[in-house]
């Protein structure tokens, strides 16, 4: 878990390529939701670089949980326009994080009146 920390760490520096350094070079991030992947640390580095932003990429870590080889992650992320959370699982090997796949869930209304049994998290 702490090589997911640290990666959490350097991506708030908002040099993008520094995350590079616990990624393995065959690193691979996979999106289902959109059915896309990158491979390649450099890659993965090149793409956070050049993704349009209002502001500095804030990185807000809500929760890790996992061991040596096995991590989640729950991140909010902002540039102070965006607002977006990403769940990631993590693959370690060797100490680096060889693979990610990412969800990043919508916000949304609920779908018809629960309040007899829910309460909005605020």
């Amino acid at each position: 878990m702490r090589v997911v920390q640290e990666f959490w760490r350097l991506m708030a520096t908002n040099d993008f390529h520094s995350a590079t350094a616990v990624l393995t070079d065959d690193f691979m991030l996979e999106w289902p939701q959109s059915n896309e992947r990158i491979r390649g640390a450099a890659n993965f580095a090149q793409f956070n670089a050049a993704y349009p932003a209002q502001g500095r990429w804030v990185f807000t870590i809500n929760r890790i949980v996992g061991n040596e080889t096995d991590a989640v992650s729950d991140v909010s992320i902002t540039d102070s326009v965006l607002q977006a959370r990403a769940i990631s699982f993590f693959t370690v090997e060797h100490g680096k994080i060889a693979r990610v796949v990412e969800y990043w869930p919508e916000n949304y209304e609920p779908p018809f009146d629960r309040t007899k049994w829910v309460e909005r998290i605020e």
